[in-house]
């Protein structure tokens, strides 16, 4: 069973995320082992990148000043190999395509691979165009993070048909960011998931109170926390951690029943 699967075995997942390298590498690693101890049960980082269109303007801020802290994908790779030192915890990078294109698919594969990495998600990536990334990825037991969004429509059982690791569901259209409020039907986006495969989904965009992570991980695997995150690292900087672990715990709170 893979760590992904962990995550999702016998209960609701929390899944936080934070922009890799804000405000340094260091303090990243701080993050994500506050999240573990606050009961997270994955971690999503952000690798920095000058143009990351899926983003609201916090993610944006955020890939800013990663980039300016110096954060490149070779010194990401260095820091988690070793926080697999100090955690079992499931890692996925968030990433554009250029990203992996430009350092070579085979190469961020294996180096995945290497450190500890579980997946990534590419928000940028069409299904259609999984191709050969998707056969390199497998060989290195990288799961490509599936993102299904409201606008999928009849592509939604095609998309989850083939996923591996957990489905993102998009709540919202649009970017990330924080959201007092959510219209998409997510139950039936479920719903039509769970009739084609067991693979775990979770339901990301816009969630932000303990009450909305009650509500998405009740319909669905798991719920996805991010913009709220960063948030609270762009206002505490270097000092987040603690903010961090209890705006989590807070939301772990809020999960529905842990058995399924």
């Amino acid at each position: 069973m893979t760590r992904i699967h962990n995550a999702f075995d016998g209960k609701k997942a929390f899944i936080g995320f934070v922009t890799a390298g804000d405000p340094s590498l260091d303090k990243t690693e701080e993050f994500v082992l506050q999240m573990e101890k606050a009961g997270a049960g994955l971690v999503e980082l952000g690798i920095p990148f000058s143009d990351p269109i899926a983003e609201g303007p916090v993610i944006q801020e955020a890939n800013i000043r990663a980039l300016k802290a110096g954060c490149t994908t070779d010194k990401l790779f260095d820091m988690v190999a070793h926080l697999r030192q100090k955690t079992q915890i499931p890692l996925v990078f968030l990433a554009y395509l250029n990203t992996l294109f430009k350092y070579g698919y085979e190469k961020f594969c294996s180096r995945c691979e290497e450190v500890g990495i579980d997946g990534v998600i590419i928000p940028d990536m069409p299904f259609e165009e999984k191709g050969e990334l998707a056969d390199i990825a497998a060989a290195h037991n990288v799961d490509i993070i599936s993102l299904i969004a409201p606008t999928s429509d009849d592509r939604i059982q095609m998309i989850a048909r083939e996923a591996t690791g957990f489905i993102y569901v998009v709540s919202s259209m649009g970017v990330t960011g924080v959201r007092s409020e959510i219209t998409t039907d997510v139950g039936k986006i479920v719903g039509l998931i769970k009739e084609v495969t067991d693979t775990p989904t979770a339901v990301g965009f816009g969630i932000n109170t303990a009450e909305q992570v009650h509500k998405y991980s009740s319909i669905a695997d798991g719920a996805i926390v991010g913009s709220a995150i960063v948030k609270i690292v762009a206002r505490y900087g270097g000092d987040a951690g603690s903010h961090i672990y209890d705006y989590v715990h807070e939301m772990v709170e809020g999960l529905a029943d842990q058995t399924k």
